[in-house]
C-alpha cells in the first residue's frame, strides 16, 4: 500500500504537518522516517507507521521511503552548508532507488533572487539536485519563521521601550510554522502540484518600526525602534548575553533587511491554505494573551 512519507516528523514543522494531514487523510496512509523511533511513539499511537531513516545512512532511507506515493523531504537544520547539501542529495538518491513517485521539498523563499546567501545556496543546490533526478517534485519555498521574531523575548523590548538593531526601515517577510505546515499538508493530500515552485511568503511584510508600534498598542507602553550600525548592533546583542553565533546570524538578516531584499511578498501561501496567513499582530496578540 502506498504511503505519504514525512521526514523529520518529530521536529516542530514535521509534527505540525502531520497534525494538519491527519485532518485530510487517514493515519494509515501516513508513514514517517525518523532517526529516533522511540521519540515517535506518540505518532505510532495515532496509527501512523514509524520507520527508521537516517540522512547519514542511505540504505535506511531507501527502506524508509519504500512505497511512497509522496515524500515530504524536510530540509535538515544541522551542520554546515556542504554537509546539508550532501545529506539532501543522498536522500534524493535514496528516494529514486525506492521508487518514490513525487518529492515535496521545503526550500527557502526567493532562494534564486538575492536571498539570504547561507540558506539560499543550500536550498538552490538541493533544488538543482531534485531537477537533475528527473523525479516529479514540488518546491515549497518557505519564508522566515515568524516564531524567530514573535516569541517571549519581545517582552524585553516592552520593558526597555526600545528595539535596537541595524535593519533601518527595511522590511522582512515571515509566516508561522503552522501556516507553512498547513500548506505542505495541502500539497501532500491533493493531486496536481507536480513540478510547481511555490513562494510560501505572506502577502504583507513588516518593519521594526511597525513591530514597535504593535508592541506599543498591545502593551500600552511606548516602544520605539532605533537603527544603528551592524557592528554596534552585534556588540549590543553580545553584551545582552546572546551567543555570538546567533547574534551574527541576526545581524546578517537585519543587514539584508536594510538592503531591501527580505520583504518580498507572495499570494502562493494564501492560495494554498485558503486564508490570510497569520499576521504578526495576531501572533503577538496570541502570545501575550496566553
Amino acid at each position: 500500500m502506498s504511503k505519504i512519507v514525512i521526514t523529520a516528523a518529530t521536529g516542530e514543522l514535521g509534527n505540525l504537518v502531520i497534525q494538519h494531514l491527519l485532518k485530510k487523510v487517514p493515519a494509515s496512509d501516513i508513514a514517517v522516517s525518523v532517526r529516533n523511533v522511540e521519540k515517535a511513539s506518540a505518532l505510532a499511537d495515532l496509527g501512523i507507521e514509524v520507520r527508521y531513516g537516517d540522512f547519514d545512512n542511505p540504505a535506511s532511507m531507501e527502506k524508509a521511503f519504500a512505497g511512497a506515493s509522496k515524500l515530504l523531504l524536510i530540509s535538515t537544520p544541522e551542520d554546515e552548508s556542504i554537509s546539508r547539501i550532501r545529506k539532501h542529495i543522498s536522500a534524493i538518491e535514496a528516494a529514486k532507488k525506492a521508487g518514490v513517485k513525487h518529492i515535496v521539498y521545503t526550500s527557502f523563499a526567493y532562494a534564486d533572487v538575492d536571498a539570504f546567501a547561507p540558506l539560499a545556496h543550500v536550498h538552490l543546490a538541493t533544488e538543482y539536485g531534485l531537477r537533475a533526478s528527473g523525479m516529479p517534485t514540488t518546491i515549497l519555498r518557505n519564508t522566515w519563521y515568524q516564531e524567530l521574531y514573535i516569541n517571549p523575548s519581545l517582552q524585553s523590548y516592552i520593558d526597555s521601550g526600545i528595539i535596537i538593531n541595524s535593519a533601518g526601515d527595511g522590511k522582512i517577510n515571515t509566516a508561522t510554522r503552522d501556516d507553512l505546515a498547513l500548506a505542505a499538508a495541502v500539497v501532500l493530500a491533493e493531486e496536481g502540484h507536480e513540478n510547481q515552485v511555490y513562494e510560501l511568503a505572506s502577502s504583507q511584510s513588516w518593519s521594526y518600526e511597525e513591530l514597535a508600534g504593535i508592541l506599543s498598542t498591545i502593551s500600552g507602553k511606548h516602544v520605539t525602534h532605533r537603527s544603528v550600525s551592524d557592528s554596534d548592533s552585534l556588540a549590543g546583542m553580545i553584551h545582552a548575553g546572546l551567543p555570538e553565533g546567533l547574534a551574527q546570524f541576526l545581524v546578517a538578516i537585519a543587514s539584508k533587511m536594510a538592503a531591501g531584499t527580505e520583504g518580498r511578498t507572495s499570494k502562493d501561501l494564501e492560495k494554498l491554505i485558503g486564508k490570510k496567513p497569520t499576521s504578526i499582530y495576531d501572533s503577538i496578540t496570541q502570545l501575550f494573551n496566553k
